[in-house]
C-alpha cells in the first residue's frame, strides 16, 4: 500500500491491521403521527485504521514514522493505493500514535507499536484500478493517471460558470 510516495512495507513500515470504516448519511425529519422519514443524501465519513509493530533491528525504519509525521505537518491530501492497484481515494493523515518499549542504554526503542489514522477528503469514487506507467506514474482506468483525477476532481469543486443561464 502507498500514501502518496511513501510506501509501506517490511523495510521501511509494515501495518499488520487496516480497518476501514465506512458510512452514509441518512437524516432524518420528525412527522407528527408517525415515525421520523429518513431520506439518504450520500456517503458520509470514510476513514481507514492502521496499525501495527516497527522493530528497527528487524523490520521497518524509526524514520519513517518521521516521514509520515512530516506528510501530517502538511496537512495536504495524499492518494491512497492498494499494492493490488485499488484507488482508495485522497486522504489526510488525521492522527497518529506510537509506544516505544524495550528500550536499550541508549534510549531507543527495540519495539514500536504505532497506529495512524487516515480520513478521505475527495469526493471521487474508490475501487478504481490502476498500473504503473512507464515513467513510474500509476495509470489509471482510461489513460489518466491519479494525479489528473484528483485535478479534476479539483476543477470541478472550484465552482466556475459553465454557462449554463437559469
Amino acid at each position: 500500500m502507498a500514501l502518496g510516495q511513501f510506501i509501506f512495507s517490511l523495510p521501511t513500515l509494515a501495518y499488520d491491521s487496516l480497518q476501514r470504516s465506512t458510512a452514509w448519511r441518512h437524516p432524518s425529519n420528525s412527522r407528527v403521527g408517525a415515525r421520523s422519514a429518513h431520506q439518504f443524501v450520500g456517503p458520509g465519513d470514510e476513514s481507514i485504521h492502521l496499525s501495527g509493530v516497527l522493530m528497527p533491528a528487524l523490520i521497518g525504519r524509526a524514520a519513517s514514522l518521521d516521514e509520515l509525521r512530516e506528510m501530517g505537518y502538511t496537512g495536504q491530501a495524499w492518494p491512497l493505493v492498494a499494492g493490488t492497484g485499488e484507488v482508495f481515494g485522497a486522504y489526510v493523515i488525521e492522527n497518529m500514535e506510537e509506544t516505544g518499549t524495550y528500550h536499550i542504554d541508549n534510549g531507543s526503542a527495540r519495539r514500536i507499536e504505532f497506529s495512524i489514522q487516515l480520513k478521505r477528503v475527495d469526493d471521487e469514487q474508490s475501487g478504481q484500478r490502476v498500473a504503473v506507467g512507464t515513467l513510474g506514474e500509476f495509470k489509471a482506468e482510461g489513460n489518466e493517471s491519479v494525479a489528473e483525477l484528483l485535478d479534476e476532481e479539483n476543477d470541478d469543486d472550484r465552482g466556475g460558470f459553465d454557462g449554463d443561464v437559469f
